[in-house]
């Protein structure tokens, strides 16, 4: 059942009894939410590995860090790009059809790129192209969840942020040690192993459901992209949530200056890394709490609070409190990060589901613009100031932020 709910953060009374008592072995007792979630592990963490993979290729035959680091970032564009061009494609399409192209269309992509002698520009062309056709899938994955779980989709938000996070680490961790015990080619054929194995659980284990009812009419008007945008950004029970979202761009600043914020603090590449992870680690956390202790509607309620908190406590660090200090205050604010489960919940029930597989694409498009627009300008920052002033800053703008995209 969808209800429209009231301007401001909506109140969540779509919740029914299932919702309020679900727990998580429930929501994985669901075969096709089970399905769903090991093929988002196998994506998330096979782009990773490609990633890194293509990073040592690259070195490899350039010796140059700058091509290695500029190969890494050109992995990372296509998503925004896929994300806003192709994202459509899981509202004119099956769902379930569209996850199983993307990923057989990636196995072939993946298996060039381990070619020998493949020119570094194609590999980094490949690797573009594996990314950007993640963009589809993961639209029509985040879409089709919801009617898998029904009321109990926040629970399933919150596995999801969960384990999107613990890919990504693994996918790092895994990738350097494939790498480095069986080569960086090895590694991206496994990478293709990943996307063949996914394909094949979908379409195993997620039963097929019709394109939305409304698809052909988005589709013949030729202007689908700009509607969704309209009703992103028109409609204030849609853009509400999705904006509060995008608010991870600033407190996700300390991430991409961990390096210098741990020197600062009076570390090194251990404290670095402890730094990046103190946000993942309170993010986990309060995912768990809120999800586990906190009925729908009290989530809702908390949903502003906890967005201003996980931007307001970071400014605390202009007063340079050192490592043990910084390491508090990124966990306290990861904690906090738990309000995307309540925004989520939020922006799925006020979107319409002919138009919710681009408007996820959209909403991560921008949630990927912002974060790297962020993060450059707090490298900007921090190498002409200093690395607690960048923090501080990106959590007074985002806190400001909050409050201006729910009261005005």
């Amino acid at each position: 059942m969808r209800v429209r709910q009231s301007p401001g953060v909506p109140d969540g009374r779509e919740a029914s009894h299932r919702g309020e008592t679900a727990r998580y072995r429930d929501v994985f007792a669901v075969a096709e939410f089970r399905a769903l979630w090991a093929a988002q592990v196998l994506s998330v963490g096979g782009d990773q590995l490609a990633r890194v993979a293509l990073t040592v290729l690259v070195y490899a035959h350039t010796g140059s860090a700058l091509l290695a680091a500029a190969a890494y970032a050109a992995s990372i564009a296509p998503t925004f790009l896929g994300g806003l061009l192709l994202s459509g494609l899981a509202d004119r399409w099956p769902r379930r059809r569209v996850m199983i192209v993307c990923d057989l269309g990636r196995v072939p992509l993946a298996a060039l790129m381990a070619v020998p002698g493949m020119p570094t520009a194609a590999l980094i062309g490949l690797l573009c192209a594996v990314t950007a056709l993640g963009a589809p899938f993961s639209s029509a994955r985040a879409a089709i969840v919801p009617d898998v779980l029904g009321d109990a989709f926040p629970l399933g938000t919150a596995i999801t942020m969960t384990t999107y996070q613990a890919a990504q680490v693994a996918g790092f961790v895994v990738g350097g040690a494939v790498v480095g015990f069986f080569g960086a080619r090895t590694a991206i054929c496994i990478d293709a192993g990943t996307f063949l194995a996914s394909a094949a659980i979908v379409a195993l284990g997620v039963r097929h459901r019709p394109a939305p009812a409304a698809v052909a009419a988005v589709a013949k008007s030729g202007e689908s992209l700009l509607a969704t945008a309209r009703l992103l950004l028109g409609q204030r029970a849609v853009r509400v949530p999705l904006l509060l979202g995008l608010l991870s761009a600033a407190y996700n600043v300390p991430e991409a200056i961990a390096v210098p914020l741990a020197r600062a603090a009076g570390g090194g590449p251990v404290a670095a890394s402890v730094v990046m992870a103190a946000p993942a680690l309170g993010a986990a956390l309060g995912v768990t709490a809120v999800t586990m202790l906190i009925g729908p509607q009290m989530r809702q309620r908390m949903t502003l609070p906890l967005a201003f908190g996980a931007c307001a406590i970071l400014t605390a660090a202009a007063l340079q409190p050192g490592l043990a200090g910084i390491l508090v205050i990124l966990l306290a604010s990861g904690l906090c990060d738990s309000y995307q489960v309540g925004a989520n919940a939020a922006f799925v029930a006020a979107v319409p589901d002919e138009r919710r597989g681009q408007a996820f694409g959209l909403a991560i498009a921008g949630m990927q613009l912002g974060q790297g627009a962020a993060m450059i300008l707090a490298g900007v920052v921090a190498s002409q100031a200093n690395p607690w002033l960048a923090v501080a800053v990106a959590g007074a703008v985002g806190a400001a932020a909050s409050l201006l995209i729910v009261f005005n």
